[in-house]
């Protein structure tokens, strides 16, 4: 699950969670359940992930249900890899 790891570790640096999200499971709530995770917040998240895994993210894939909880962050981010190989 290393595509995991890197999504908690960019969650954690992003969020600036002082390795808060290092105790996060696949169903932690993130949207609307974690304060730091704003409107500007996603943007950044969005942005990060896109530089880190070299993907590209159109506005019309993104919604809450995205970023519902880590697993659902995850899998979004493992289609986007499939996607591009």
């Amino acid at each position: 699950m290393a595509v995991g790891h890197e999504v908690v570790s960019v969650l954690d640096e992003v969020l600036s969670l002082k390795g808060r999200a290092s105790g996060f499971t696949l169903n932690t709530p993130l949207l609307g359940a974690i304060p730091e995770l704003d409107s500007m917040a996603v943007v950044a998240l969005i942005t990060t992930l896109e530089e880190r895994f070299g993907f590209a993210v159109e506005d019309d894939e993104i919604d809450g249900a995205v970023f519902a909880t880590l697993a659902t962050l995850i899998d979004f981010v493992q289609g986007k890899l499939t996607a591009v190989v």
